[in-house]
């Protein structure tokens, strides 16, 4: 019997950096949501999958550089809710990626994530303005962009978003009261 069903609340998902040990749940994370994920982004391709462990690796070694900072949102049963990253990481300005299982989207998940990794990108990786990128028709992500703090700054262009036209949205996080708030 889950807490739910004993009329406790279930643990809410926590925001974990991107490790070796949670490879195999990402990768069935990605297997499960490919199609749905697909409708929304440009498709990953069967050469991602083919190679994952050597690409899961290089994101793991690039992560060590600095250079970028990469979230699960993760159950307390180990099952990955989502990704969040953080890529791009200079001069105090990072860009957002995130990604939500379909079984978890709708749920505000993603907006607290967001939230969440918001307040650590500036604690914990000083950093004062986070950019994200979405997709016209990925109107649950502009939701999500403008419920956790973003402004629309500009369109993004094919080249930044896999083919498609969009929107560029921008957090000042030195303006921002926290991840708590909103």
């Amino acid at each position: 019997m889950s807490a739910a069903e004993r009329g406790g609340a279930a643990p809410s998902p926590k925001l974990k950096p991107l490790s070796a040990a949670l490879a195999p749940a990402v990768l069935a994370f990605e297997l499960a949501n490919r199609d749905y994920f697909a409708a929304a982004v440009s498709d990953r391709g069967d050469e991602y999958f083919a190679r994952f462990t050597d690409r899961y690796d290089a994101l793991l070694a690039e992560q060590a550089t600095g250079a970028c900072a990469f979230y699960l949102l993760v159950t307390a049963t180990g099952t990955v809710l989502g990704r969040f990253n953080l890529y791009d990481l200079a001069d105090g300005t990072a860009e957002l990626g995130y990604r939500v299982a379909e079984h978890a989207s709708g749920r505000g998940v993603a907006t607290a994530a967001v939230r969440e990794l918001s307040a650590l990108a500036a604690s914990r990786h000083a950093l004062h303005t986070l950019r994200a990128a979405t997709a016209h028709e990925n109107t649950a992500s502009q939701r999500v962009l403008l419920k956790a703090g973003f402004v629309r700054t500009g369109p993004a262009g094919p080249a930044d978003l896999g083919g498609k036209s969009g929107s560029w949205y921008q957090l000042d996080l030195l303006t921002t009261p926290s991840a708590e708030g909103g």
